[in-house]
């Protein structure tokens, strides 16, 4: 049985964590069946966008009692292997095409944060929760370090790091880990109405600017202009551009 439910409508697929009973708490089969979701929604070529959500009061509680259980009864090849399982997920996130989008209600915590904050997007509900509690347990946020790093300043990725307290939306808001705010009573409409506008703009466009964005992580200032110049080039070249441009033109 799947852990995940998809949904396909108007272009962009809607993927809900479904363990609700547990918090929609990770797991191998949950990490696993969301990995393959996402890799099938990468060669979709009639998909905008990805929304990843969480069923039941929860977006993601972190890491469930068996896996912690697991964890404390595992070799070091085998815990390695186990958070590399993870970290696979955060990469193919950034590797999938177009637009993830999180769509966070109820809470977010340690591993299910780091999910948010995996993807490219975060949305989130004012009664939304979010924090890296990993600390209080002798344990580190570690794979979501590396993208905390590129979220926040260096000041503030230590405290989220290291203090492992829980902060609401309009606070993660603040920080830069989370996009938009909405009512709870709203939210599922807004984030339908946020997510289209991806069915409004150019997929190849989305896709390049995507793909640039994180190639030039650690690029010196040149490099980036340079591989800027190169994907200007590519766009140019697109259908949407040449489409765009003769509709332009002829306005």
């Amino acid at each position: 049985m799947s852990e995940i439910i998809t949904e396909t409508a108007d272009s962009i697929i809607t993927i809900t964590l479904n363990r609700p009973e547990k918090r929609n708490a990770l797991n191998d089969a949950l990490i696993n069946d969301l990995k393959d979701a996402l890799r099938v929604a990468d060669k979709d070529e009639s998909l905008r966008a990805v929304v990843i959500k969480g069923a039941g009061k929860d977006f993601c509680s972190g890491a469930d009692l068996s896996a912690l259980q697991k964890i404390s009864e595992s070799s070091v090849l085998e815990n390695h292997d186990d958070a590399d399982n993870l970290r696979e997920l955060f990469s193919i996130i950034r590797r999938v095409k177009i637009p993830v989008v999180a769509a966070v209600h109820g809470k977010a915590l340690a591993g299910g944060c780091g999910l948010a904050t995996a993807c490219d997007l975060v949305l989130a509900t004012e009664t939304a929760r979010f924090g890296y509690p990993e600390v209080k347990i002798g344990f580190v946020p570690a794979m979501v370090m590396a993208i905390l790093r590129r979220n926040v300043s260096e000041k503030r990725a230590f405290a989220l790091a290291t203090q492992g307290f829980e902060f609401d939306a309009s606070t993660a808001q603040s920080f830069g880990l989370i996009n938009e705010v909405f009512p709870a009573d709203t939210f599922e409409n807004a984030v339908k109405d946020y997510v289209s506008i991806y069915q409004k703009v150019s997929r190849s466009a989305v896709v390049l600017s995507k793909r640039l964005l994180y190639q030039i992580d650690g690029l010196t200032y040149e490099s980036a202009l340079a591989s800027g110049v190169d994907v200007n080039t590519i766009a140019r070249l697109t259908d949407d551009c040449q489409m765009g441009i003769v509709k332009f033109l002829n306005k």
